[in-house]
């Protein structure tokens, strides 16, 4: 046989291709081998019938929390993400320099998700609900995230600060400048969690680098990117312009349909989407990935546009670009199935504001590695 798997007569959405049509994809080992019409059955051991479905390169969200045990945000990342069609996936803090150890060897080096990190500029991570993990500046240790940042390049992508005033108390600006030390020294981006600083968003994107990440971009919480009149402020888009990348990051708390609505108007979009996946938001109003790219769609975006948010823009600012996020032949065997319903489907917020879609994206089936992942045959 020529190829191991082949998925026949789906509709690919590949982005980085700028593709969107009927197409069939071959896989053999853990690589594409084959994109395009017609190719013959008897050439694949196993043919996947995908007609009527959408086949996209395998998702990657860029916030998610994972930290499994130990954070009391964690999810099991294999049910959380891997098999609702996530094949890569980012840890966004959960760990710190004090912590990331643990991660590594129970989580990060067990899981069939690919999970990476980026290290919370505090040491202790998100551990306790009770304890903002920078309300002590001294936890926020630049030497330690350096360090361990650099005896694990291999995953840890950037630093991770928090900045509501719950997490910092009043020094949120100090917070971000050590997350930016220990990013420089390590030659990574930062990602901010943005929402209810004490310091404005205008001040806080000041001080960011292109490349870097504001999560929570649609955040109805004070300190966002509208200003008192529901204006996107100059500033935000400012900072777009010049590279930062404004995140979903959808959360328990920290998406608004009302500034969704506002921001798009106004022609600002995000450079990305992602879910915030963690205990608090599973069984909603998150629940997964390709759940919170139906809300974009419900709110006019094309369906080309959100997967492109969610592959070839996500591995990009992850910087695991070429054989991530397409479907191009050479790359990485992650690929999604999914498929458009139609009917009446209420979707919610995370403020509670819920809406009426008349069309919703639900996952199929997810191959990793060239393997249709099925937890039940391990």
């Amino acid at each position: 046989m020529t190829y191991d798997l082949l998925i026949k007569g789906g509709t690919v959405i590949d982005p980085s291709q700028g593709l969107n049509a009927v197409r069939d994809v071959a896989l053999s080992g853990d690589k594409v081998a084959a994109l395009g019409v017609g190719i013959a059955e008897s050439k694949a051991a196993e043919v996947l019938d995908a007609a009527g479905l959408i086949v996209v390169p395998g998702l990657l969200d860029l916030h998610v929390h994972s930290f499994w045990g130990a954070s009391h945000y964690g999810v099991d990342p294999d049910v959380a993400h891997l098999s609702k069609g996530v094949t890569t996936a980012l840890d966004a803090g959960s760990s710190g320099a004090d912590t990331f150890g643990a991660f590594r060897k129970y989580v990060l080096e067990r899981c069939n998700t690919r999970l990476l990190a980026l290290l919370n500029i505090s040491t202790m991570g998100m551990i306790s609900n009770d304890i903002g993990e920078l309300e002590d500046l001294r936890w926020a240790n630049v030497g330690a995230a350096i360090r361990v940042g650099r005896a694990n390049r291999d995953l840890i992508l950037g630093i991770k600060v928090r900045l509501s005033s719950n997490i910092t108390g009043k020094h949120d600006v100090d917070s971000l400048k050590r997350a930016l030390e220990a990013a420089e020294g390590l030659g990574r981006f930062v990602m901010v969690h943005i929402g209810g600083s004490e310091t404005s968003l205008e001040k806080l994107t000041n001080l960011l680098r292109p490349k870097d990440v504001v999560t929570h971009a649609f955040t109805g919480h004070p300190q966002g990117v509208l200003d008192d009149a529901g204006r996107v402020i100059p500033a935000i888009v400012e900072a777009q312009r010049r590279g930062v990348v404004f995140d979903i990051g959808h959360g328990a708390g920290s998406f608004s349909f009302d500034v969704a609505e506002r921001a798009l108007s106004q022609g600002f979009y995000p450079n990305n989407i992602s879910s915030d996946l963690h205990v608090y938001n599973i069984e909603g109003p998150v629940f997964d990935e390709v759940s919170v790219l139906s809300k974009f769609v419900w709110l006019g975006m094309s369906i080309s546009d959100v997967i492109r948010l969610s592959t070839e823009a996500t591995a990009q600012t992850m910087g695991v670009g070429g054989g991530l996020g397409t479907l191009s032949v050479g790359a990485e065997a992650d690929v999604t199935l999914l498929r458009l319903d139609e009917g009446r489907f209420i979707l919610t917020d995370a403020l509670g504001r819920s809406v009426t879609a008349d069309k919703k994206l639900s996952h199929v089936t997810t191959i990793k590695a060239g393997l249709v992942y099925c937890p039940w045959l391990k």
